[in-house]
């Protein structure tokens, strides 16, 4: 009976040992080293630093022209081609806009006339809200016609998204006027003249009497 229970004991001793080794000399994990890349910050044609647009001016190489600006009351208005009233979603749209234009890539030593920077083809003029102006020139569209080259109020060449830029431009050939309900034409009555009748003391036509 004895030598049974030295037996189990000697039993449990190797299989503790056997486990110590395996646990002291098993293959250690390769350690994984993690790389954390910084995020990317976007950088935008305008700075939100600047504050909120209060006007806006668009010029195009050919000679159009539009802009608008809030007034007192903080209403848009629209200043050329005419002064009139602004349609106020369209201007605010145009403002907001003007914020998200982000800059997709910085060039560097590259010549104005090559990417018609000598002579713009569209010409953005900002106010903020604290007096601060800017201007930013747009070149043609880039290799991959998805992106303006353009100016930005630094002196850098970057490229801008056409997708952004296009709807800034479209104001160039539809104003954002306020638009009025045209008033519905007013029917008029039609009268018809009616035919002569006989009145009383009116000469009748003389019947003639055939002669035999």
């Amino acid at each position: 009976m004895r030598r049974n229970t030295t037996l189990v004991y000697l039993l449990i001793l190797a299989v503790a040992l056997g486990a110590y080794y395996f646990a002291n000399n098993r293959e250690k994990p390769a350690e994984i080293a993690l790389t954390l890349e910084p995020e990317e910050v976007a950088s935008y044609l305008f700075s939100a630093e600047d504050g909120v647009p209060t006007q806006i001016r668009i010029e195009s190489k050919t000679g159009e022209t539009v802009e608008v600006a809030r007034g007192e009351d903080g209403a848009w208005e629209l200043v050329l081609p005419v002064e009139a009233s602004a349609d106020q979603a369209a201007a605010e749209a145009a403002a907001s806009q003007i914020t998200t234009l982000r800059i997709e890539d910085t060039i560097a030593d590259i010549p104005f006339d090559v990417i018609g920077l000598d002579a713009p083809e569209y010409t953005l003029i900002v106010q903020f809200k604290g007096g601060v102006e800017r201007k930013a020139s747009i070149g043609v569209i880039t290799p991959t016609e998805s992106e303006y080259y353009a100016l930005s109020p630094d002196g850098d060449v970057v490229t801008i998204s056409k997708f952004s830029l296009d709807p800034l431009f479209g104001l160039l050939t539809a104003p954002p006027y306020l638009e009025t309900p045209t008033p519905s034409p007013t029917p008029t009555e039609t009268f018809t003249p009616l035919p002569p009748t006989s009145e009383a003391g009116s000469p009748t036509p003389a019947t003639g009497t055939p002669q035999p």
